[in-house]
C-alpha cells in the first residue's frame, strides 16, 4: 500500500466518519504476499457497507475482485502512482474528499472485466504495454510519476511484433502481427491520454485497441493522433466485445490494471456487467443526489481540520 502518510490517511477517515455518526472503522492492511484481495473479502465477511481502499491501481484491482458481485461499495482513496480508475471516472486525489464522497452517498455500478481469477477494472494488456511496465523502475516512479513510463517504453520501442489470433464474441477470429493489444473498461492511459474514446464502464461491454507499428515513424503518427484525438488513428484497430480470446504463438509479456501478471499464450477476457458498487463524486440517476463539490469541499477541509487537532 502506497500511502505517504499512514496516520494522517487513519485520522482523517476516522473524523470524516465520526461526522456521519458512522462506527470506527475496520482497519486491515496489505502485505507483500497480499496486496487487498484478502484484507477486502475479510472486510465483506465482517459486514461491511463500505470499503476505503488506498493505494495505486494494483491495490485497487486486488479489492476489486474481493468485491464484484457484492453490494459493498468500493471508496478509492489514491495513493498511488497511475491512479486511473478514479482519473476516469472524476473521483478526488484528495483523501478528506474522496471520504467525504463516499459519505455523501453517491453510488455507481460499473462493469469489472475478468481474467482467470482476477477483476480489473482499468485495463488489461498483452504485448508491449506489459513490457513497458516491466522496463519501469519503482525507484523513477516514486520520483517522477507516470513520465518514468516513457523510459521503460523505450527499451522495447523496436521490438518484433506479435503474431496473434483475436477471437471476439465467438465471431470469425481475426489474424493480426500487432506490437500490443489493449482491453479496457474505461479509456484513459497514464497523462490522461484517452486511448479508446468510446469505452464506458457501465454498456456491458470491453473496448479493444490493437496497436501495429512497424516502425519509430509508425509509432510516431499514432502517438500524435492519440493525443490530438483524431477520429481515425494510423496503425490502431478498434472493437467492443464481451468476451475477448486472444492466442499468441510464444508466451508474451501480461498486465491487469497496471500490474504484471505471468506471461503466457493466451489471454481470455470477459465483462461482468455493473458487477462493482462504486463511490462516485454525482450519481447517475437520482436528481435529488446531485452532487455538490462546493459543499463536499467545504465539509472536507473541516474534517481535515479536525484531523490536523488530534494529531496535536
Amino acid at each position: 500500500m502506497k500511502v505517504p502518510d499512514l496516520d494522517l490517511l487513519r485520522r482523517t477517515i476516522v473524523e470524516g466518519l465520526a461526522t456521519k455518526g458512522w462506527p470506527e472503522p475496520m482497519w486491515l492492511e496489505t502485505t507483500p504476499e497480499d496486496a487487498g484481495r484478502g484484507q477486502a473479502t475479510k472486510a465483506v465477511e465482517a459486514g461491511a457497507e463500505l470499503v476505503f481502499v488506498s493505494g495505486g491501481d494494483g491495490t485497487v484491482m486486488a479489492v476489486v475482485t474481493a468485491l464484484a458481485g457484492t453490494d459493498v461499495a468500493l471508496a478509492v482513496l489514491p495513493a498511488g502512482t497511475g491512479n486511473l480508475l478514479a482519473t476516469n471516472l472524476g473521483l478526488s486525489t484528495d483523501a478528506a474528499t474522496g471520504v467525504q464522497v463516499a459519505l455523501d452517498g453517491g453510488r455507481r455500478r460499473i462493469d469489472v472485466g475478468v481474467v482467470e481469477d482476477q477483476c480489473f477494472a482499468v485495463m488489461a494488456g498483452m504485448g508491449f504495454d506489459a513490457q513497458m511496465l516491466e522496463g519501469t523502475s519503482e525507484t523513477a516512479k516514486k520520483h517522477i510519476g507516470w513520465v518514468a513510463y516513457v523510459g521503460g517504453a523505450l527499451k522495447y520501442i523496436r521490438d518484433k511484433p506479435m503474431n496473434l489470433i483475436i477471437s471476439l464474441d465467438g465471431k470469425p477470429a481475426l489474424h493480426r502481427r500487432p506490437r500490443t493489444v489493449i482491453v479496457g473498461n474505461v479509456g484513459r492511459l497514464q497523462g490522461g491520454v484517452r486511448l479508446l474514446t468510446e469505452a464506458d464502464p457501465a454498456d456491458g461491454k470491453l473496448d479493444i485497441a490493437i496497436l501495429s507499428p512497424r516502425n519509430l515513424a509508425h509509432w510516431a503518427a499514432l502517438g500524435w493522433a492519440v493525443v490530438r484525438r483524431s477520429e481515425r488513428v494510423p496503425r490502431m484497430e478498434t472493437y467492443t466485445a464481451a468476451s475477448i480470446e486472444i492466442r499468441s504463438a510464444k508466451p508474451q509479456p501480461r498486465q491487469l490494471d497496471g500490474d504484471l501478471i505471468e506471461a503466457g499464450k493466451s489471454m481470455s477476457i470477459s465483462v461482468r456487467p455493473g458487477a462493482l458498487l462504486l463511490c462516485v463524486p454525482q450519481p447517475d440517476s437520482d436528481p435529488d443526489l446531485a452532487y455538490d463539490a462546493s459543499a463536499a469541499e467545504r465539509a472536507a477541509e473541516e474534517v481535515r481540520a479536525a484531523a490536523e487537532k488530534a494529531a496535536e
